[in-house]
């Protein structure tokens, strides 16, 4: 099967969130690191945003580490 990448949008869509609140997660520190950069904007392996939310989300109340 193959890899699948996602952007914002499918970042947004696979958390269930705005795109707004996915801007909020992929500019924290802990986020992965994008893998790629299309025309778009950067890219993520989406089994590394799921991971990611699996063990971060719902996030604990005070400020968010950011890059």
């Amino acid at each position: 099967m193959p890899e699948e990448f996602a952007g914002l949008a499918e970042i947004a869509e696979t958390l269930g969130v705005s795109t707004r609140t996915a801007q909020r997660y992929i500019d924290r520190v802990d986020f992965p690191e994008p893998v790629g950069r299309l025309a778009g904007g950067r890219i993520w392996r989406r089994d590394d945003v799921k991971a990611w939310a699996k063990g971060h989300l719902p996030l604990k109340p005070g400020p968010a580490p950011r890059a």
